[in-house]
């Protein structure tokens, strides 16, 4: 049997299509029954690293971003909304909805890694966010959240105001910028080669089966 499968996901906790990404690459590892023989990590990326920490509206901020307008922005909620729910997911837009900064939870992340529960927070940052109205940058939510993981809340408080864990999260997010890493999500196979995007879940298997040494 191969070696384990290492997967480097680079993401933001409030990229659309980071979700729908990781959601058709779990369905393919679900489907090839490499669940014990994949292991993945999550790497910081921040849509945008300058946004202040009153955040922008999400309407407002595609339309400066992107030049998006109203039409255009209902139509990319439904699309969204539509793909995320054939993998399970809600997307729950709503007419205030912020873009935030992400940097606290880019460190909770890192924290969150070295006790085993980066994942699953991962997964819950994503909830929050999308389907449950919450501004994930906010640090009382960003605690409440890695409670529900089972992180103590006075030890992520005390990891939340480290200087050596910021300019770490800094550092690794210019590390895969270095790496030519300009768009999320991107998908690193053992860190040889990549995917960029949310690419359809045959593509996934296509990979996974190739690396796993699966035949058709």
């Amino acid at each position: 049997m191969n070696d384990k499968i290492k997967i480097d996901i680079v993401s933001d906790v409030v990229c659309p299509w980071c979700i729908v990404g990781y959601k058709r690459l779990e369905a393919a590892i679900n489907e090839l029954g490499l669940q014990d023989r994949v292991e993945i990590e999550w790497q910081p990326f921040e849509l945008n690293p300058d946004m202040p920490v009153e955040g922008e509206n999400l309407r407002d901020h595609v339309l400066r971003k992107y030049g998006a307008e109203r039409e255009d922005s209902d139509k990319a909620r439904a699309n969204i909304s539509a793909l995320g729910a054939e993998y399970d997911f809600e997307f729950d837009y709503f007419e205030n909805m912020k873009m935030v900064n992400t940097r606290d939870a880019h460190m909770l992340l890192d924290f969150a890694h070295e006790h085993g529960l980066q994942h699953q927070l991962k997964q819950r940052l994503f909830a929050a966010f999308f389907t449950e109205h919450k501004d994930v940058s906010d640090r009382n939510i960003l605690l409440e959240e890695a409670q529900k993981v089972g992180l103590d809340s006075v030890v992520t408080k005390s990891a939340l105001n480290d200087a050596d864990r910021y300019r770490r999260v800094v550092e690794q997010e210019m590390f895969w910028q270095q790496q030519g890493i300009s768009g999320v999500p991107t998908v690193i196979f053992n860190r040889s080669s990549a995917m960029t995007g949310a690419y359809p879940q045959e593509n996934y298997i296509a990979v996974l089966k190739e690396l796993a040494g699966l035949s058709d």
